[in-house]
């Protein structure tokens, strides 16, 4: 099961993410962990720019709301999601907790 964090910055989670896969797309869980497939290489930090990439347009915000806050060079990291500046901020934590855990 996802867990996700709840916090005054927005929400935190961890992904798993499989570089060099042939499509680049959110697939659901491993372990307690969303898996996210890229394309990328996991070379100069390709895979963690493609990473916040497919992540934003699958949560429908912008690639600076996405922050990876731990295992930069690892497969299991941890990130966090913020909401939009210009929307309510409980809405919008409402809104990305909906879809993440409708992605798990």
């Amino acid at each position: 099961m996802l867990k996700i964090d709840e916090d005054k910055n927005g929400l935190k989670f961890n992904i798993y993410v499989q570089p060099r896969s042939s499509r680049n797309q959110v697939v659901g869980l491993h372990g307690d962990a969303l898996k996210v497939k890229i394309k990328a290489p996991p070379v100069e930090g390709a895979a963690n720019k493609m990473c916040i990439a497919v992540l934003a347009k699958t949560l429908n915000v912008s690639k600076s709301a996405i922050e990876i806050v731990s295992g930069q060079t690892s497969r299991t990291k941890r990130v966090q999601v913020c909401g939009e500046k210009d929307r309510d901020f409980r809405e919008e934590t409402e809104r990305l907790k909906q879809v993440v855990q409708s992605l798990g």
